[in-house]
């Protein structure tokens, strides 16, 4: 099952993890000291709120240990974990807290050694991912790309140069030169699991910006 790591909240007793949704995007799972149903809850891709399940006690998880559930976890790229240790050492399996199966080839992208070189290019001292330094990256890599140029005179999308670019930086990275436009569409997906789009919103600003003028600068 495909979870981060999991992080201890101080609203209350719990322990808490994001999870890969089936449906798209991402959830919360709360596991509360002396509880044995844990809170279950999707985030919103518009606003960025937990919306919990209709059988998850409320009681027990209360609005804000889901949203510093959410803020906790922001930043901290899929693994498969496991077995989560949850509070008083009661280990979990994955089909116990009522998850939806990832889709397969959403694992065998988080199980493969490109993804994970990836993430370790991205992440700073904490384990959390730096968007501020992929962007940077990526716009060093378009700026330098006669490729991209070439497409930015040709008046080409903007959907068609951010795929190039990004291809060609995740290849080089992950040391994969094979790496299909499928698997590169769904690292980006788990590198940001709210708004895929939201991760790469300053290199899509420069991108706007070479075909507003015509030109890469």
């Amino acid at each position: 099952m495909i979870r981060t790591s999991t992080v201890q909240l101080t609203t209350i007793s719990a322990v808490a993890y994001r999870q890969k949704l089936v449906s798209g995007g991402a959830g919360i799972t709360i596991w509360g000291n002396n509880v044995r149903q844990p809170g279950l809850a999707s985030i919103s891709k518009t606003s960025g709120e937990a919306i919990p399940t209709a059988n998850t006690p409320l009681e027990y998880y209360p609005p804000e240990a889901f949203a510093e559930a959410i803020k906790l976890t922001a930043g901290l790229p899929y693994k498969n974990l496991g077995k989560v240790q949850m509070p008083e050492g009661l280990a979990v399996e994955p089909e116990e807290a009522e998850e939806a199966p990832a889709q397969p080839e959403i694992e065998a992208v988080i199980d493969s050694a490109e993804y994970q070189r990836v993430v370790d290019a991205y992440s700073d001292k904490d384990g959390r991912l730096s968007y501020t330094l992929l962007n940077k990256d990526l716009i060093q890599t378009a700026k330098a790309s006669g490729q991209v140029r070439l497409m930015i005179e040709d008046h080409a999308s903007l959907e068609e140069i951010r795929l190039q670019v990004v291809k060609a930086k995740l290849r080089s990275v992950s040391r994969n030169p094979a790496l299909t436009d499928e698997q590169v569409r769904l690292m980006i997906e788990l590198l940001d699991e709210i708004s895929p789009k939201g991760v790469l919103r300053p290199l899509n600003e420069e991108i706007r910006k070479w075909l507003r003028d015509g030109k890469l600068k």
